[in-house]
């Protein structure tokens, strides 16, 4: 349709054409108009026919008249028989002035309805009330929180370092009289799934106090404002329910650092920030309220959050010791029917660096393993099942051939063979060669005990066994395979840190290098502060490059002085898939603790 329209109006635009007023009335005096229209001081007019004009034929015209009344112009038309006819402008002036304007007037007072429509629903509960209605949840505390620090297992430095919050909100005055001051804001510091949350409703739990928790990211809206209403609304609930504990998950959300952002600083988390900034100011000592928060980055918190005043201490929620993860194991498997044959804490023992949450992961996968069995009760090998599960994934229904399955079968036996016969190397408990996950076998070590560090003769041996994979290949098939890569990859990551990070290589010294790196921003290339020279990164690279041939060379003498043990054990796996801790005993001997103890 519009473009009929156009090509309507160009055609009649074809027809037509402008002439001054001077050929207009010569035209006139010629007899060469059939008819006019006069608008005003507009005319339109034909002609009796086709006449040309500036090169074109036209049948139909337009002219203006002057302002200089003309009093002939109209007996002249008389005279020659023209057909004469006149519009008449019919609308009021009123409407002339006003019909310009009236549509910006409409949406102006369109605008302005709509805008003191939703002040009015954001203020009295209608549809757009939740945008800043806050979403923190309010526990009471005699019939909601009722966790305690018995129901905590673990965890005994922070469940000490919250106890004195505990002792507070129970009696302040004790505190006031020795002229104490209780943290005003305890930061809960730790990776995920260490109890973080569960420890701060503990604390809730035995205080005794009102519980408000809510999330970081829950501030955050898309509209500007609403996360510093929702902060404000907070703070005044929980100081009319004081005493009372208010917990921030997750607070990188909302408190990392300003100025960070593509907003200049003005964005709607900067604004939420500033408001936590001021609500934690704004309460006094005898406010009895305090605010809790967890994270797992304080690295990215805003330093004006962390100084003293408002979040005064930092309690550290660690993954659990050996002890720790036995009692959280028996938290977990409370009620839950177990064979005789397990043993909590050698499950404790072969988990290290796992948190609660892990743990309780394992312990339900371990159930519903026998139950897939449909055992009445949970057995050894059904957490050995979820260990594996979890770790390494399912198992694949790979068929391997014959060539792949004892070649796999030499990878897993080199790094077995190089870490039974190591000293220092952590201690053996099982190897596959069934596909799981990502990888076409395993080799399960466990450490003695809970490990924070690691020796220089501890990391070499596990270097060593690391490959031990790739040696065994090398030396006993002749040529290695993709299959070690992962082997490679984790070794140059522990080389690289034992020579630039833990200064122990004497051609680079005791000092702590870093990559240089450079990083692309807003089309601009900035280095990195404080980076390595690209000279010293070289010799890095080739200490890292010998570090890596002297433990592969390890390993290939390792291998060659227990090729028998070597040979029994790659047999063993082709036809058994999976050998555990006491058959590798009774399968290769003495181990090298007992060698290097004699």
């Amino acid at each position: 349709m519009v473009l009929l329209a156009v090509e309507y109006a160009l055609a009649r635009r074809s027809h037509e054409a402008e002439i001054s007023y001077s050929d207009f009335y010569r035209d006139v005096a010629d007899g060469k108009i059939a008819s006019l229209v006069f608008d005003g001081r507009d005319v339109t007019g034909r002609f009796a026919k086709p006449q040309t004009v500036s090169g074109r034929s036209v049948t139909a015209f337009e002219t203006s008249l002057p302002d200089v009344e003309d009093t002939g112009l109209l007996a002249l038309l008389r005279d020659k028989g023209i057909e004469v006819s006149a519009h008449r402008d019919r609308d009021p002036l009123i409407v002339r002035i006003l019909a310009p304007i009236l549509p910006f007037v409409l949406i102006l007072g369109a605008w302005a309805w709509l805008s003191s429509r939703t002040q009015s629903m954001l203020s009295s509960g209608g549809p757009l009330a939740g945008l800043t209605r806050g979403k923190a949840k309010r526990f009471d505390p005699e019939s909601e929180v009722r966790v305690r620090f018995g129901d905590v297992a673990g965890l005994a430095p922070a469940k000490r370092d919250l106890q004195e919050i505990v002792d507070f909100l129970r009696n302040a005055e004790r505190f006031r009289k020795l002229g104490g001051h209780i943290p005003r804001g305890v930061l809960l510091v730790g990776p995920p799934g260490t109890g973080k949350t569960l420890l701060a409703r503990a604390v809730a739990g035995e205080a005794q106090v009102a519980f408000f928790s809510v999330n970081g990211s829950e501030f955050i809206e898309l509209f500007v404002g609403v996360g510093a209403a929702r902060v404000r609304e907070l703070f005044e609930d929980a100081k009319k329910a004081a005493p009372a504990i208010v917990f921030i998950d997750e607070i990188d959300a909302v408190g990392r650092s300003r100025g960070t952002g593509l907003g200049g600083g003005n964005d709607e988390r900067e604004q939420t920030l500033n408001q936590l900034l001021s609500a934690m100011d704004g309460f006094s000592r005898n406010d009895m309220i305090i605010v809790l928060a967890a994270t797992n980055r304080p690295d990215v918190l805003d330093s004006a959050l962390l100084r003293p005043g408002r979040f005064d201490r930092r309690v550290v929620v660690d993954r659990p010791e050996l002890s720790a993860r036995m009692a959280i194991l028996g938290v977990h498997v409370r009620g839950k029917p177990l064979a005789p044959d397990v043993d909590l804490k050698r499950i404790a023992s072969t988990t290290p660096g796992f948190s609660g949450a892990d743990l309780e992961n394992l312990v339900n996968e371990a159930a519903l393993a026998a139950t897939r069995r449909q055992a009445d009760a949970i057995a050894a090998s059904d957490f050995v099942a979820a260990y594996d599960k979890i770790v390494l994934g399912d198992p694949r229904e790979t068929v391997l051939s014959e060539e792949e399955k004892r070649r796999v079968a030499v990878h897993e036996s080199g790094h077995t063979i190089v870490a039974y016969f190591t000293p220092g190397a952590e201690r053996l408990d099982r190897v596959s060669i069934l596909p799981r996950g990502m990888a076409l076998g395993v080799t399960h070590q466990v450490p003695a005990g809970d490990r924070h560090l690691m020796t220089q003769a501890e990391i070499g041996a596990r270097l060593r066994v690391l490959m031990g994979g790739l040696a065994a290949e090398t030396a006993v098939l002749g040529d290695p395979s993709s299959g070690a890569e992962h082997d490679l990859k984790a070794a140059t990551e522990l080389a690289f840190d034992m020579v630039a990070h833990y200064g122990m290589s004497e051609s680079i010294g005791p000092v702590y290098h870093q990559h240089r790196t450079e990083q692309a921003f807003l089309g601009q290339t900035l280095a990195v502060e404080g980076a390595t020279s690209d000279a010293t990164v070289h010799s890095i690279e080739q200490e890292v490059q010998r570090v890596l041939a002297e433990a592969k060379e390890a390993a290939t003498q390792t291998i060659r002085a227990h090729r028998p043990a070597f040979d029994r054990l790659a047999a063993a796996l082709v036809e058994h898939e999976t050998i555990e801790r006491d058959a590798l005993d009774r399968l290769l001997g003495t181990p090298a603790q007992a060698v290097s103890a004699a």
